[in-house]
């Protein structure tokens, strides 16, 4: 087996767009721009996001998007709108954007951890 030479993708977030900035880290996390792409193996670079408070998004998904999250017990359904992460952390909504378009599969925690995102 060869060994995986993994790159850095820096990334400057300011000005782009939430939905079309993930999918480019999410192509760099699992390594679909590399021409060795094999979906087994986790072969992606290492991506490093920068000025992400500057992220554009469109539409009324600022107010309008939640987010879910459920503790497992009966009417332990947790909402919280796009707004109230931003303010508490832009960091977290790129980071839940770019996990929910990673696949479903036992590689999704190491390419998170790949993921550096700075303010």
């Amino acid at each position: 087996m060869a060994t995986i030479t993994r790159k850095t993708y820096t990334v400057d977030a300011s000005g782009k767009i939430l939905g079309r900035l993930a999918t480019d880290i999410a192509m760099h996390l699992m390594g679909k721009t590399n021409a060795n792409f094999q979906s087994n193996v986790d072969a992606g670079d290492d991506v490093i996001v920068t000025n992400c408070e500057k992220i554009l998004v469109t539409g009324k998904k600022y107010e309008e998007k939640e987010y879910h999250h459920h503790s497992g017990f009966p009417g332990g359904l947790k909402t919280k709108t796009m707004r109230q992460m931003w303010e508490k952390d832009p960091r977290e909504v790129l980071r839940a954007a770019v996990s929910r378009m990673l696949p479903k599969n036992k590689h999704r925690t190491a390419r998170m951890l790949r993921l550096t995102i700075s303010k």
